[in-house]
């Protein structure tokens, strides 16, 4: 292992992760995560991670550990890590899956950190794909269609999918949120879908810009009125997408330099 590879780790509650309790979660399957990129040791959008993951454990366990002491297992883990990383923190109940946990179940987590990382350059073309997340406002693991209909797409040509729900709504890709441009204004897709931190990063700072935005459905026949549309995640605020289906979209440069204008206008601070 090299020296660079060796400077990542994988703690649980804080300290390294043994073979023992690692063991149960490879077969394990109900927890939730948020995953981020570190940059100077310093994260965007702390407060959104961490609202994330007090909703989802109060949704999934009943119960949500307090913002510091997360804070101090994302720290702890940082501390062995070099100063540019990303890192995932995944949170599950020791009670495990198939089962009713008790009210002593007191949720644990799990923090790995590895290279960073800034997505693809871009531009996309995305298949159109009939599917709706079970739990979509939950980042939740063990959902297999997401890499299914990604391998699908790429053997179809494209490069990555968009998902469209039961009634005929662009919602969001395997990954990524979707955002739009109309020449005007930011659109963002109405349907049920994951709120990502960047997306939440991104708006409220397009606020402080005072640029335009608004919600709405989109849809396949939409495209068409549309001058631009992006994919966004922790890697990056902005991938410019060129096709969704057989839908093409126009090059939008200055959509995609406003979206990262809007990113990096958001402060980063230290867990």
């Amino acid at each position: 292992m090299s020296a660079s590879q060796s400077s990542f780790v994988v703690q649980r509650n804080g300290l390294p992760a043994t073979v023992a309790a690692l063991s149960p979660l490879a077969f394990a399957g109900y927890a939730h995560f948020t995953a981020m990129q570190v940059r100077g040791g310093r994260v965007r959008g702390l407060d959104l991670h961490l609202e994330r993951l007090r909703v989802a454990s109060t949704a999934l366990f009943g119960r949500a550990l307090p913002d510091d002491q997360v804070r101090a297992y994302l720290r702890a883990a940082l501390a062995g890590a070099p100063t540019d990383a990303s890192l995932v923190a995944t949170v599950y109940s020791p009670a495990g899956e198939f089962t009713v946990a008790g009210a002593d179940a007191e949720p644990e987590v799990l923090v790995r950190t590895g290279p960073p990382a800034s997505g693809p350059q871009g531009p996309l073309a995305l298949a159109a794909v009939p599917h709706e997340r079970v739990l979509p406002a939950l980042k939740h693991v063990g959902e297999v269609a997401k890499t299914y209909f990604l391998r699908q797409s790429v053997a179809q040509g494209f490069d990555d999918a968009a998902f469209v729900d039961a009634q005929g709504r662009l919602s969001e890709g395997t990954i990524w949120n979707l955002v739009f441009w109309d020449a005007d204004a930011v659109v963002w897709p109405e349907a049920e879908m994951l709120a990502g931190t960047t997306m939440g990063i991104v708006r409220r700072q397009l606020d402080r810009l005072g640029v335009r935005q608004r919600v709405q459905p989109v849809t396949l026949a939409d495209l068409a009125g549309l001058a631009g549309a992006a994919v966004m995640n922790s890697w990056t605020p902005g991938v410019a997408v060129s096709r969704i289906g057989t839908n093409p979209i126009p090059e939008a440069p200055g959509f995609l330099a406003l979206l990262h204008r809007a990113y990096r206008m958001e402060e980063a601070v230290a867990p």
